[in-house]
């Protein structure tokens, strides 16, 4: 299978290409954490944060 590059964006992806393996790696990571980090305050204030329970407040005393 042949990825097909519009020429607009050749110099671009010919300069990611010619990147260091370890920089490549830098900015995958970067990336995960920061969708984990984005989803992770999704979830904790945004719309399904009303579905969360309180563990503690479910075992009062």
């Amino acid at each position: 299978m042949a990825l097909i590059i519009h020429p607009k964006y050749m110099d671009f992806a010919t300069s990611l290409s010619n990147l260091e393996p370890a920089t490549v790696m830098i900015i995958a990571v970067s990336a995960i954490v920061v969708v984990i980090t984005g989803a992770s305050i999704y979830t904790s204030f945004g719309p399904p944060s009303k579905q969360l329970a309180d563990p503690f407040d479910d075992h009062e005393d």
